[in-house]
């Protein structure tokens, strides 16, 4: 498989422990906790090359969604008042719901996909993913795109 300057999102599990400790040396710098490079990798337990071959192509998600539309698609119940808390976790994020499309439910069960954009002020994308998995009723949660 050859992949050009690809994208891929993942989940946090998937990703290997070298990768997470580089994010990690990298917030560390950003906030000030760590005065260089080298007191981040060592209070993380990675190399210096390590760091410095993988800092500029792993970032935490929400960081770089900011300004882009975001397509979700999953599975809900149907349950009265569902929908509505799904759209204020979004809401409760700081997104910007663009389009909602829902199938009518097919044994209990309907279709959705949320396309949201994602504002300077939004908070952590993943939170809000997470959040939707979390909610009693919703199944599936899956980034369908990201413009």
């Amino acid at each position: 498989m050859r992949v050009k300057n690809g994208y891929f999102v993942v989940k946090q599990k998937a990703v290997p422990e070298v990768l997470l400790k580089v994010v990690e040396a990298k917030r560390l710098v950003e906030s000030g906790k760590a005065l260089s490079i080298q007191e981040a990798v060592d209070e993380v337990g990675i190399s210096r090359s390590s760091f410095y071959k993988y800092k500029d192509d792993i970032f935490p998600f929400h960081e770089n969604a900011q300004g882009t539309t975001i397509t979700l698609t999953f599975q809900m119940d149907d349950e009265t008042g569902l929908l509505s808390d799904v759209l204020k976790i979004v809401a409760d994020c700081g997104a910007n719901i663009l389009t909602i499309h829902q199938s009518i439910p097919i044994n209990s069960v309907a279709s959705l996909s949320l396309s949201v954009q994602v504002l300077p002020t939004t908070g952590d994308i993943s939170e809000m993913i997470d959040a939707m998995e979390a909610k009693q009723g919703v199944h599936n949660v899956k980034i369908l795109a990201s413009e």
